[in-house]
């Protein structure tokens, strides 16, 4: 698949819940000339607490290398799990290049604000212990979530997220995704663009909040999603997990 752009973010690399199968059976379908990581690629906070990692998290990271060394521009955007890289800010590595921030230039003129997003979550700023305390709750689930579909493979039944749907269920949960959607797009605003691309929250969307294009480009932990944008500036959101439960449609979306 031919694209202009691609951003994915919350990989959450050296977690057990990470899809990096997906991940890199994505990225060696795709062709792009941008290369957007929006933020927790690798997870830090899961790292400090115990250690996990495995050849495929080597992989993942030496295909986001070769992209680079075949001209694909990539930029890192580091989030709140992997901030220990916000220290490397302006700096180009193995043409890597690392920013806080960062305004994407659309094919049809439109300009967005590319950011991870959790410095418009209250809880990641003015209350950090809080967010300790949700990472383990997750952590919780993406367990359950695990069991749970091996439990289904063992069936035949395809991957389905059970902790995406919990999270679904919250109804305070869907309204912190609402302040935090408006809260994003409103910067974007603020700014004089026309729209923002983040992550954070694993809830991949897009859609008009107020006269702005607010793009989420969603995660590979829960539902393996990645934002594309076509030659002609038409943005899409791709469910990389959905597809490969349909293989026509997969066909139609990379044709050989």
């Amino acid at each position: 698949m031919r694209v202009r752009s691609v951003f994915v973010s919350d990989i959450h690399l050296g977690t057990r819940g990470a899809r990096s199968d997906m991940l890199l059976d994505f990225l060696g379908r795709v062709e792009c000339d941008h290369l957007y990581l929006v933020g927790d690629v690798i997870d830090g906070w899961r790292l400090r607490k115990s250690w996990y990692w495995h050849d495929e998290f080597d992989q993942v990271i030496r295909s986001v290398l070769d992209l680079a060394q075949s001209g694909t521009k990539v930029t890192y955007i580091p989030g709140n799990h992997d901030e220990m890289f916000r220290e490397w800010l302006g700096l180009e590595i193995a043409g890597v290049k690392l920013m806080r921030e960062a305004v994407h230039h659309g094919a049809d003129g439109r300009r967005f604000l590319v950011i991870h997003g959790d410095e418009f979550d209250g809880v990641i700023r003015y209350a950090k212990f809080l967010a300790y305390l949700g990472d383990w709750a997750y952590d919780t689930a993406l367990v359950l979530n695990r069991w749970f579909n091996l439990a289904r493979r063992k069936f035949g039944y395809p991957y389905w997220s059970l902790s995406q749907w919990l999270k679904r269920q919250v109804k305070e949960a869907v309204k912190a995704i609402d302040r935090f959607e408006v809260a994003l797009a409103g910067e974007a605003r603020r700014r004089g663009l026309d729209g923002v691309i983040c992550g954070h929250i694993h809830h991949a969307e897009m859609r008009v909040v107020n006269g702005v294009m607010y793009m989420n480009d969603g995660d590979w932990v829960e539902s393996c999603t990645a934002l594309v944008e076509h030659d002609d500036g038409r943005f899409e959101l791709l469910d990389w997990a959905a597809l490969q439960r349909a293989p026509q449609r997969l066909r139609e979306v990379m044709p050989a």
